[in-house]
């Protein structure tokens, strides 16, 4: 017998994955949590349905989110992430010496028990510099102010548990939470199916009327809806440029991210430009 995941993208649009064998399955306060065992892409992680990562291309999301705001400024030390219970993120993040502190925001605690189980990448919560939080990231970003050099909101889609991580409140809270040279990355959703096009552009609506900056720039992620996705980039004052000297002296592996990608990541195909400006004021 055959054994298949199936994640639904559409009313019309369904994804597969073959499988080898369910390694875990359970129900936390907050959603549900399933690990499989795949065939092409390793082990995988589903909340509420819906895939979260696999072990065989996790490094380009996780790589895209963290690099590109460090190679905008190489100076930051103090970050916080909301979300990113799976330590994929914090994995990356951890190769720069220079950073002091990495405060974690995750609601469920399950998730990161269940990734530190099968998930390697997870043992990066043990780094002592990470201090992890099992809080609503929405209700701990109202208790700081001009506090981080970086936020990343590594979070679900807008709804379940990260609904509340896509409103104008939690955007200007973020913003009141960055120092005068601090930058915002946020997971943005996908531009390609109408759903996913109608959060992410509300989404970059509400960034434009907080952040001074405001861009966004892409990635392919096989395993998320249509493969082509977005993460936003917003900022007080610095542009989404690389310092590619400075952080190429740094010598940190990566399998996806580099300079010269960071350069053309921010260059969008027409129809998500005039999506992107039809709500930019």
């Amino acid at each position: 017998m055959e054994l298949w995941f199936s994640e639904k993208h559409t009313e019309n649009i369904q994804f597969q994955i073959k499988l080898e064998k369910q390694l875990f399955s359970g129900e936390s306060d907050f959603q549900r949590i399933d690990v499989f065992q795949t065939i092409d892409f390793g082990k995988m992680l589903v909340l509420d349905g819906v895939i979260m990562t696999t072990e065989r291309d996790e490094f380009i999301y996780h790589e895209m989110i963290t690099h590109v705001p460090m190679a905008v400024n190489p100076d930051i030390k103090k970050i916080l992430v909301i979300g990113a219970g799976d330590g994929g993120t914090v994995n990356q993040l951890i190769k720069y010496d220079s950073i002091e502190r990495i405060d974690v925001v995750e609601i469920d605690k399950m998730v990161v028990d269940v990734c530190k189980e099968f998930f390697p990448m997870a043992s990066s919560f043990d780094d002592e510099r990470v201090r992890l939080f099992y809080a609503d990231g929405l209700r701990y970003i109202r208790t700081v102010q001009n506090e981080y050099d970086l936020i990343i909101v590594d979070s679900t889609d807008p709804f379940g548990p990260g609904e509340g991580l896509f409103t104008k409140e939690f955007y200007g809270n973020c913003y009141k939470a960055l120092n005068a040279d601090g930058i915002l990355v946020n997971q943005h959703e996908s531009p390609f199916y109408e759903g996913d096009a109608m959060a992410m552009r509300r989404a970059h609506q509400r960034i434009c009327s907080v952040f001074e900056v405001a861009r966004v720039y892409q990635l392919h992620i096989p395993t998320y809806p249509s493969g082509h996705w977005l993460f936003g980039f917003a900022s007080k004052k610095h542009l989404p440029e690389p310092r590619a000297e400075r952080w190429n002296m740094l010598g940190i592996q990566t399998k996806y991210y580099n300079t010269n990608l960071h350069k053309g990541c921010f260059m969008l195909p027409t129809y998500v430009t005039n999506m992107l400006k039809s709500v930019e004021k």
